[in-house]
């Protein structure tokens, strides 16, 4: 009889992946994905990963179940986070998608489960796409249409409508299941809360449009607002929509942050000259009716600013030769 041997089984350690400061950030801004492995020793080396669309020979990441997640691919630069933090110093519109990573450490290589996603979402001033939303509004009522449309800027070729479910945590393109493609256009023909999620176009060679949140409510009340950000110094108006289109000019009380801001009569409010100030989560109720979802509306500041500081910098460089 030999002697016994004790035999160790351990789960396989789990990388945990966080954003610093936030997942929605504006072209230019600055982004750090720090990637950990939690209760573990140190020694390990950390790769990164974006989900992509299906290419053959890319890494295919499934749930418990089986069901494909994620196509990824590892990033071309992703050495430069080998110690656990990648950063991106200016993020640029083609940055948008959802990130992973992974560590490995030992000599053969002991590797980690692939991490949690975590998704980037750049909105930038000049896209070289647009994606239309029809109706054109950020929130939608189940068993409705919805159409998704790629509105080319540039020459590129080949944009897709990608999207990101947030119910199911999984990215993946229109042609998958959820919609119906004809040319650069997604319908879907029968919206679900499974449709909540963040929308994009997205180009064979990586290009992107701005990203848009898309929520799809069971409810009876919607609040109507902007797809995309609102310019400063523009009116916002915001509608408060029944489900039955019969029922029209219902009271509404329009809320920012959780607060009361008026009740209209007619459910529609206006601000008519928007500032940063009023950014912010807005929401509707109509009373014995129901309330809306809280929607993101974001201001973005006028590129007059821009313009003003470029000539200003103009006539000092000018008037600085003058003096030579």
């Amino acid at each position: 009889i030999s002697d016994a041997v004790t035999l160790t089984v351990s789960a396989e350690a789990q990388a945990v992946l966080s954003v610093s400061p936030q997942n929605w950030l504006t072209e230019g801004d600055s982004v750090t994905l720090s990637c950990e492995v939690r209760d573990s020793s140190t020694g390990w080396n950390f790769s990164w990963y974006k989900a992509v669309s299906y290419r053959h020979g890319l890494t295919q990441i499934r749930d418990s179940a089986g069901y494909l997640m994620y196509n990824v691919e590892l990033l071309s630069d992703s050495s430069r986070g080998s110690g656990g933090s990648y950063t991106l110093s200016s993020a640029a519109l083609n940055n948008t998608g959802v990130y992973m990573c992974r560590a490995e450490r030992g000599e053969p290589a002991y590797h980690t489960q692939y991490s949690n996603p975590q998704p980037l979402w750049i909105t930038g001033l000049s896209p070289p796409v647009s994606l239309t939303v029809i109706p054109s509004r950020s929130q939608h009522f189940s068993y409705k249409t919805l159409s998704l449309i790629c509105e080319e800027q540039s020459k590129s070729t080949g944009w897709r409508v990608r999207r990101y479910s947030l119910s199911k945590s999984k990215v993946s393109d229109c042609s998958s299941g959820w919609g119906s493609v004809t040319g650069s256009t997604c319908n879907i023909s029968y919206l679900s809360t499974n449709d909540t999620g963040v929308y994009w176009c997205e180009s064979e060679s990586g290009g992107s449009s701005n990203p848009v949140n898309i929520t799809v409510h069971d409810g009876s009340v919607i609040l109507e607002s902007s797809v995309h950000p609102v310019t400063e110094g523009d009116p916002l108006t915001l509608h408060c929509l029944y489900r039955d289109p019969k029922s029209s000019d219902l009271t509404a009380g329009f809320y920012k942050d959780g607060l009361l801001l008026q009740n209209q009569t007619t459910g529609e409010m206006i601000i008519p000259n928007v500032s940063k100030s009023d950014e912010g989560l807005y929401h509707c109720k109509i009373p014995e009716k129901g309330e809306s979802p809280q929607s993101w509306i974001s201001v973005r500041g006028t590129l007059i600013i821009y313009f003003l500081i470029i000539i200003m910098i103009i006539m000092i460089i000018n008037s600085g030769q003058t003096y030579i």
